[in-house]
């Protein structure tokens, strides 16, 4: 007889005869020795290829003591058998027959420990197969359970989340498709592994207003918050061509729809600006929760009002001002993220919620919430740091959308704040030509507009038309400014006639002579002068440079830049010194005007 053929039916006749042997034991009788043995011979019979004999004797009415008691044992060879074998292997079709049995014969809270255990160990490239494969036992398991049901669940739901948790999200189009580890077939197996215990909640909600037993609710609030910060937070969630069934969409649409069937959608959205959050004796724990919280409460935000999930479930009686007040910190949360998948999410909730509004209609007040100066700083950072261009482009537009939203006393305060706060002289002139914007609404209106004339205008000036530090000012690092500014002032100078001063800008020109065109005057001889003079220095030493193609380095506005030939420096200074030209004629200019109009009136007086 063939040493393998003998070992089988070793194998399976020492199973036989460890079941004959308790088969005659009272329940309470069997000893941690039989388990072992049990489970020993029960391993080798499935690694031995013999689940089938296995399978008879498990489904043996006889032995349904035994297996009630032991059967759980089996779990983690089982398991390692079915991904051993093949698809289409009738091994792995017994393998998958007994774990059923299991599911249905073994005492559940062992079951429901070997199955979780079984979860927790997996790892890698296993996890969402080892997940889809136990999460039908295991809901059979957890229906069954009478004490601590839902603190099972729970548990359940948690094992789960924190192992599916570290495997990436896949973001393209491709990605979606192939979905390599299988995460996005296991989140929608996991949601509806969930179902029964959603539907327990809701027939219990139905059956008493004053439901009680928040137990199981509030697992399934804390499954939900999960999921929303993975994989929803990260995920593509954007409609894609060729893909008919969005998988993340359609687990999205199923979390919103747990969260509106246990009642809890609408609370959920309007959690910040209640101002409700748990207390936890661990303040390290505490924030940790807060944060978790807070991505998963703007995720949803994102879900609600980009995407327009649960749409026939939100009631349309806020006003948009309001709306945009709830979303401020959803929207602060994710804008201070710098994966592209979230912070794209934050700029189009923003987006939406002021499309929303009409121009000039949120009054200034709201500047005095907190979001609402931290989002536009945000939006600020995003202009000036984000290494993508077209993130860039959205985060300037909205910008201007925010800006257009506000009435006047609003934008005049938000121009004050981003001007003292931007740091930064690309940002700052574009609010000045904002500003310019407004001051030539204000002369046009027939309404009074005080915040863009007279003494509201001139404090506002005074921000607008100086120099840092002085005629020390890097020039070059703030030539956006300066030119804004300049302009400004040339429109300021043309529009307004000394004798009506309307704006106030000629009650003040002794101020800004002073503070601005004076040491900007004394600041552009020295630059030019300094710059001019490393031009002649360059082009003296270039024939030594070029004989021995030298290669130097070069600090313009402070910024050290990359090693360049003699050639290439001559043209970075030469570029700064058009800088000085262009911003010389403009101030030529300004000078020129403000001398005519001053001279004008004084003829007129004579």
């Amino acid at each position: 007889m063939p040493e393998e053929h003998s070992n089988t039916i070793m194998a399976v006749d020492e199973l036989q005869a460890i079941i004959q042997r308790c088969q005659i034991l009272e329940e309470a009788d069997f000893k941690g020795e039989d388990f072992n043995l049990f489970q020993v011979a029960g391993q080798k019979c499935l690694e031995d290829g013999y689940a089938a004999q296995l399978l008879e004797v498990i489904q043996n009415e006889k032995n349904k003591v035994i297996i009630k008691n032991m059967g759980w044992n089996l779990i983690s060879p089982l398991v390692r058998c079915i991904f051993m074998y093949k698809q289409e292997d009738d091994k792995r079709e017994h393998c998958l027959r007994i774990l059923d049995q299991l599911a249905q014969l073994c005492n559940p809270k062992e079951l429901f420990l070997g199955l979780l255990e079984q979860i927790e160990q997996t790892s890698g490239e296993q996890v969402c197969q080892t997940v889809m494969l136990l999460l039908q036992p295991l809901q059979t398991v957890l229906l069954k359970l009478q004490n601590k049901k839902a603190y099972s669940v729970g548990l359940s739901l948690a094992m789960i989340m924190n192992q599916l948790t570290p495997l990436p999200v896949p973001y393209t189009k491709q990605q979606i498709q192939e979905d390599k580890l299988g995460l996005c077939q296991c989140c929608n197996a996991v949601v509806d592994f969930a179902k029964p215990f959603v539907n327990e909640v809701v027939k219990n909600m139905e059956k008493s207003s004053e439901y009680n037993d928040m137990e199981l609710k509030e697992e399934l609030i804390k499954f939900c918050m999960k999921s929303l910060k993975y994989p929803l937070l990260t995920a593509q969630l954007e409609q894609l061509e060729g893909i008919e069934e969005h998988p993340f969409r359609h687990f999205a649409t199923e979390i919103i729809d747990i969260l509106w069937n246990i009642g809890e959608l609408i609370p959920l959205m309007f959690v910040h600006h209640k101002g409700k959050s748990p207390h936890w004796e661990d303040q390290e724990f505490a924030d940790m929760e807060r944060k978790n919280s807070a991505d998963s409460l703007a995720c949803l935000s994102y879900l609600i009002f980009v995407q327009h999930f649960g749409g026939k479930c939100f009631p349309v009686v806020f006003s948009p001002s309001y709306l945009l007040l709830c979303n401020m910190t959803n929207i602060e949360v994710l804008l201070k993220r710098t994966e592209e998948s979230v912070l794209s999410k934050g700029l189009d909730l923003f987006e939406s919620c002021l499309l929303r509004m009409e121009d000039n209609s949120l009054l200034h007040h709201y500047l005095e919430f907190r979001d609402f100066i931290n989002v536009p700083q945000n939006l600020v950072k995003i202009m000036t740091l984000c290494p993508m261009e077209h993130m860039r482009k959205k985060s300037l537009n909205i910008l201007q959308l925010f800006i257009d939203k506000f009435d006047t006393e609003g934008k005049y305060t938000l121009f004050r704040c981003l001007l003292k706060t931007s740091n930064h002289a690309g940002v700052e002139g574009y609010i000045i030509k904002n500003i310019k914007d407004q001051i030539h609404l204000a002369s046009t209106k027939e309404c009074d507009n005080i915040w863009f004339t007279g003494h509201h205008l001139i404090s506002l000036l005074d921000l607008v038309l100086s120099l840092p530090e002085g005629a020390e000012t890097d020039l070059l690092q703030n030539s956006d400014r300066i030119m804004a500014s300049l302009n400004l002032l040339r429109y300021l100078v043309i529009k307004d006639c000394e004798s009506d001063n309307q704006t106030g800008v000629w009650s003040t020109l002794g101020k800004i002579e002073q503070n601005f065109l004076k040491p900007l005057r004394i600041g552009l001889n020295m630059s030019k002068a300094h710059y001019e003079a490393e031009i002649k220095n360059k082009k003296e030493n270039r024939k030594e440079a070029q004989s021995s193609n030298t290669v130097c380095s070069l600090t313009v506005s402070g910024e050290k830049m990359l090693p360049m030939t003699t050639g290439m420096q001559l043209q970075v200074l030469h570029s700064a010194l058009f800088t000085f030209d262009l911003i010389e004629s403009v101030l030529a200019r300004v000078e020129e005007l403000i001398e005519v109009k001053t001279k004008a009136v004084m003829d007129e007086n004579s």
